[in-house]
């Protein structure tokens, strides 16, 4: 066993754990945060996508012992209005993705505005998040029932917000 002590939605948490436990076994079955989902177990499907020190990363590819004294932030920590944007532009049916895409947008947007390179052009920035940037940016993250044009829809009206939070004086 081995002692793990992360910050988790805010909160310092300490587990002692085998230390070849996934930091998505760590959540879902040691702390009781459901939101990261179980989808393939192998880094492709984004469904377990959380927040580590404000990045998204696929939490079935690391073991919990690596994310020491890490921030790490779950839908159940998040508070964003990507969250009602993706229930207005119906970015979500089945609703197993939607942690994953939530928190994968969260991160998204968050690496848009700190200037990230743009994921379609050779531009060091886009100043605007074109359908194409978004599709390609979110490409981690899978949704099986196709509710695409929702999510990309979602992300946009909040990435139009924030330019519109940010040009006021």
């Amino acid at each position: 066993m081995v002692e793990v002590t992360m910050h988790v939605n805010g909160t310092i948490t300490r587990l002692d754990i085998p230390p070849q436990v996934s930091l998505l076994d760590a959540l879902r079955e040691h702390l009781g945060l459901p939101g990261p989902k179980k989808g393939c177990d192998q880094g492709a499907c984004g469904a377990c996508t959380v927040l580590a020190d404000g990045e998204r990363i696929n939490s079935c590819l690391g073991l919990a012992v690596q994310y020491t004294g890490r921030e790490i932030i779950t839908i159940e920590g998040i508070a964003d209005p990507i969250q009602a944007a993706f229930i207005r532009n119906d970015g979500f049916q089945c609703g197993f993705c939607t942690s994953g895409q939530i928190c994968s947008a969260v991160g998204m947007l968050a690496e848009h505005k700190e200037g990230a390179p743009s994921a379609v052009t050779e531009d060091t920035a886009d100043t605007e998040l074109s359908e194409e940037e978004i599709r390609e940016r979110m490409s981690g993250n899978l949704c099986r029932c196709g509710a695409y044009n929702g999510i990309v829809s979602a992300i946009q009206e909040v990435a139009a917000q924030q330019e519109q939070e940010e040009a006021a004086p």
